[in-house]
């Protein structure tokens, strides 16, 4: 069982570059809890990251499944705290004045620049996804329209994934 403060530091960690949302992060959840501590096999990762989508705050709570897995219901607490903290200050520093931050040469600079870095970073972690899970023609049928139905429906995407789990479960 990894210590709490092991976990804490891990999360606050991943916190801190929480920028461009969670899926950005994927590659780097992946590595630290399949690869790096070995909290989650490679399987359970892209299931509890599935089931993670039905959910408020999909990657929030991978860390909470995640930190449950490495340190019981304490371990659960303490990865959904620290990997909110940095963002929490952040919002609480920048928010009162973006308006004005964001006016400032350098900062729309570097917001300008963060963008295609997180859309590559979403890229990467679609691709790595992609190679772990699919696996033969079913699996790039349902990709194809669960892509088709998000992109050009109003569907949510909460049905999206029921649906392929319900095909899932009636194609096996």
């Amino acid at each position: 069982m990894t210590s709490l403060i092991a976990i804490a530091w891990i999360y606050f960690r991943i916190g801190l570059i929480f920028v461009g949302g969670g899926y950005v992060l994927i590659p780097l959840l992946n590595h630290i809890m399949v690869e790096q501590y070995r909290w989650l096999t490679l399987r359970q990762f892209l299931d509890g990251l599935a089931l993670s989508q039905l959910t408020p705050g999909p990657l929030a709570m991978l860390a909470t499944f995640t930190g449950f897995r490495a340190g019981g219901f304490p371990g659960a607490l303490v990865a959904t705290i620290f990997i909110f903290i940095p963002c929490v200050v952040l919002m609480l520093a920048v928010g009162r004045n973006y308006d004005r931050l964001k006016k400032i040469d350098i900062i729309g600079s570097t917001l300008d620049g963060l963008l295609p870095a997180v859309v590559g970073l979403v890229a990467a972690a679609a691709w790595n996804l992609g190679v772990a899970s699919l696996s033969g023609v079913r699996e790039f049928l349902i990709l194809a329209v669960g892509f088709a139905i998000f992109k050009w429906t109003k569907i949510t995407p909460m049905f999206v994934i029921l649906g392929a789990g319900v095909v899932g479960l009636l194609l096996n």
